[in-house]
């Protein structure tokens, strides 16, 4: 018997389906970013509307933070009068443009070295690490927050400013951009160096302590409250090696008319410099605060 074998058969491979055309589900990989973006945004807005709630909500934060150079405006403004030497510039206008540059650092590195201190060594931050939120989002949160009040801040101090003392509003495009520069980079300068800052504070009890100095000093040797051309030159070196006595001139440049650069140091706004000087404390900040940032107090567990 002879045994029957099966014609052998050639097959060509079926085509691969969807060949030249958009697969279902090519997009699949996709799907999980864009989730991770929304969660993220999300996480990032929860996170600031947390902050800010409770700095609206702390009276202590609200007098300390965003009242106190409002209270040495009306006081001192009421109390300064005359005419700045060697100019027709009102005194008051020259102390109302140094005090806006306070309120930016009052917020900017006051409010926010005692905040980040306090949750340290309460332990919050150490929590919130711990939890599935991105820890960048707690950043965010402060940035929000540092970025909401000092632009409440500013706005409220010319506000008071002009109707109360006289202080004219910027007269050109050019000033108004000045202002927007200035206070951007300045309250970015001011926050990374409160960041950075906060790692020298010990404990919650003594962040008051070791932030309000410091505040202070700035202000008298920045030209906040005098003539800037009137301090010692040693201070006035001093000053030049920190953001708020360029931030006071750089806001000085838009208030005020350009004849008072008779009595500046340079003979001029130096608006350049203002900005390179500003941006390098930002840089200097960032740097510093990813060297130096912990987010767990040493009495933490």
């Amino acid at each position: 018997m002879t045994a029957i074998v099966p014609e052998s058969r050639s097959v060509t491979p079926a085509p691969p389906p969807y060949e030249g055309a958009a697969r279902p589900g090519a997009d699949v990989p996709a799907r999980p970013a864009a989730r991770a973006a929304r969660g993220y945004a999300r996480a990032c807005a929860a996170r600031s509307s947390v902050e800010l709630r409770a700095f609206f909500r702390n009276k202590q934060s609200l007098v300390f933070t965003l009242l106190f150079p409002v209270i040495l405006l009306v006081v001192f403004g009421a109390i300064f009068e005359g005419k700045v030497e060697g100019t027709d510039t009102d005194f008051r206008q020259v102390f109302m443009a140094g005090v806006i540059a306070a309120g930016v650092m009052s917020t900017a590195f006051s409010g926010l070295a005692i905040n980040v201190a306090i949750e340290r060594d309460s332990g919050t931050i150490r929590r919130l690490a711990l939890t599935p939120m991105p820890k960048s989002a707690y950043f965010v949160g402060k940035l929000v927050r540092v970025v909401v009040t000092t632009v409440l801040e500013t706005v409220l101090l010319i506000g008071i400013a002009v109707a109360a003392f006289g202080l004219p509003l910027p007269q050109t495009a050019e000033r108004w951009s000045t202002l927007v520069w200035c206070l951007a980079l300045g309250t970015a300068a001011c926050a990374l160096a409160g960041t950075a800052y906060s790692a020298l504070i010990p404990n919650s009890r003594s962040a008051a302590a070791v932030v309000t100095p410091v505040f202070m000093v700035l202000q008298f040797i920045s030209g906040v409250f005098y003539p800037f051309d009137k301090l010692p030159l040693w201070m006035q070196n001093t000053a030049a090696l920190f953001p708020v006595k360029w931030l006071a001139q750089g806001f000085r440049s838009v208030f005020l008319p350009d004849s008072f650069t008779v009595v500046e140091p340079a003979g001029s706004w130096e608006l350049g410099r203002i900005a390179l000087v500003l941006a390098l404390w930002a840089v200097g900040g960032l740097i510093a605060t990813g060297l130096t940032f912990g987010w767990r107090g040493p009495r933490v567990r």
